[in-house]
Parts: C-alpha cells; sequence; structure tokens
C-alpha cells in the first residue's frame, strides 16, 4: 500500500531541496517511492510541474522491453526491444499509480505566487530516518493518506525546524 503526502512552502526552491532530500534516502534504501511531483508556482504566477516517472511506467517499459526482446529475438531484435519497451511504459502509465494531474492542478490553482509544493507516493519508508530528513524543512502539510499518528509526527517536525 502506498501513501501519498503533500507538502507546501512558502518559497519557490524548498520543495526542490525536499525531492533532492528523498532522492538520497532512496539511493541508501530508506525510502521507496512510486511517484513525485513538484509544483512551482513562481513571483507571477506561471506553475510549472516537474514529474518523475512513475512506477508504473517504469514497470512497463521493462516489462514490455523484455517481452518485445524475447519476440523480437526471433524476427528483429533491436526494433522488438525499443517497441516493447515503448508499448510497456504506455500501458504501464495506464494503471495510474502515479500522482492523480487532476489533483495537482488542484493544489496548484490554491498556491500561491513564490511558493512551491512536492508531492510524494511513498511505498516504504524508514519513518524515523524520513522524519530525521525532513527536518530541516519548514513547510505544511497540504494533505496526506498517513495514519493520524505519522500524519501529526510530520506535521510536527516540518513546523518545529530550526532556524
Amino acid at each position: 500500500m502506498s501513501n501519498l503526502i503533500v507538502i507546501t512552502f512558502e518559497n519557490e526552491d524548498e520543495a526542490d531541496k525536499v525531492r533532492e532530500t528523498v532522492r538520497q534516502l532512496q539511493k541508501q534504501n530508506l525510502i521507496s517511492l512510486d511517484d513525485s511531483a513538484v509544483v512551482v508556482k513562481d513571483a507571477n504566477g506561471k506553475v510549472s510541474v516537474r514529474n518523475e516517472v512513475d512506477r508504473g511506467v517504469k514497470i512497463g517499459a521493462v516489462g514490455g522491453g523484455l517481452i518485445g526482446l524475447m519476440l523480437g529475438f526471433i524476427f528483429f531484435p533491436l526494433s522488438g526491444l525499443i517497441m516493447g519497451a515503448l508499448g510497456g511504459a504506455l500501458v504501464g502509465s495506464m494503471t495510474d499509480l502515479g500522482v492523480d494531474q487532476k489533483f495537482v492542478r488542484d493544489v496548484q490553482d490554491a498556491m500561491h505566487p513564490s511558493t512551491s509544493a512536492i508531492f510524494l507516493i511513498v511505498r516504504q519508508a524508514d519513518p524515523n530516518a524520513a522524519l530525521a530528513a525532513l527536518k530541516p524543512y519548514k513547510g505544511t502539510v497540504y494533505q496526506t493518506t498517513l495514519s493520524t499518528q505519522a500524519e501529526e509526527s510530520l506535521r510536527r517536525v516540518l513546523k518545529d525546524r530550526q532556524s
């Protein structure tokens, strides 16, 4: 089961910094994400959204690539691999494991200029490591599917940042 966590920040850079911190946690195998997205609304109100490739697309591309390679080996090895990977990515994207784009638009519409937000779909995480890594950042929990206790811990960590 995955959990959605959306955190908003009062500046344009903070969400990117948090995403980099989360990437470091992934490299250490302390967190496993299905997807993430950073939304930035600049001072003029222009919105940019940077999505990671979600897990469904990755699984589909790898699986499709392998199937394409096996089938294509008989006929056209390289084109079979490429077509299988593209087809698998398309199928994977339809499984919709990632951040819902309508929800992303709803959040970005609610954001003020010069702010940012991060969307994380967390499959597994070491809660203590994740909370410790987020402690340097100050943000507001916008929405989660975490348990009440885990959500409160996250709110406390993001609120109690030491300047």
